[in-house]
């Protein structure tokens, strides 16, 4: 039979039979039948299933998974830059550092060589200075230079007299210093020059003064002598 259609068989009725004589028989009709929908729930479901998946595509913008992408990566990115920027400024922060202790260290070598070479009693500026104020102040060196006596060394390359002529040396084991300088006074064309030599005293750990004298440069010449400790 065909899909949708049942033959059925109901009472005695008219029809034809075989021959040319006719009689009561059995009446065959067909009848329509709807199709079975056992399967329709499946295909529902089936249905609904790949609704929401849609709905669910849908949901999700084509841009959506670049965007989180681009985050992630963003913030992988700001992170290493971040730590980056963290060792730079480290870096930095050290260069700083050994730059102020270098220049520390430096600052205090030139505290040190200064304070030494002024107010050390071993410094050749120091014996300098102590020597002429008693030539200044001895009576016969007044006599001859007259008032308002001032000192200097030897000539430099630049016309400069500032630097006093000294030397250093070692005997009996102790430490000597000579130096030499010269002296003029109001008096005009008097000029002489003065001899100090110095000590060292390892009990009181500074130099002490053996002899000072000056020798006058102009006639009459002769020699003035300010202190002889030998």
């Amino acid at each position: 039979a065909a899909p949708g259609w049942q033959l059925l068989g109901s009472g005695m009725g008219m029809g034809s039979g075989m021959g040319t004589g006719t009689g009561m028989g059995p009446c065959l009709r067909w009848r329509h039948q709807p199709l079975r929908r056992e399967r329709a729930p499946l295909l529902r479901v089936s249905w609904q299933s790949v609704g929401m998946q849609a709905r669910g595509l849908r949901a999700e913008k084509p841009g959506d998974g670049s965007k989180q992408v681009a985050v992630q990566s963003g913030q992988r990115e700001e992170t290493l830059l971040s730590a980056a920027q963290k060792v730079k400024e480290a870096g930095r922060d050290f260069t700083y550092f050994i730059v102020v202790l270098i220049g520390i260290g430096v600052t205090g070598g030139l505290l040190y060589v200064i304070f030494k070479e002024l107010f050390s009693s071993s410094s050749p500026s120091k014996i300098y200075g102590d020597a002429l104020e008693k030539c200044r102040s001895h009576p016969e060196v007044i006599g001859v230079f007259g008032e308002s006596i001032k000192g200097y060394g030897e000539a430099t390359r630049r016309g400069r007299r500032q630097f006093v002529s000294h030397i250093e040396y070692v005997k009996d084991g102790l430490k000597h210093m000579r130096l030499k300088f010269y002296i003029e006074g109001s008096e005009s064309g008097k000029r002489g020059t003065a001899h100090v030599e110095v000590r060292e005293n390892p009990e009181r750990g500074r130099f002490e003064v053996r002899y000072i004298f000056v020798d006058v440069d102009t006639y009459p010449r002769r020699t003035i002598v300010i202190e002889d400790n030998r």
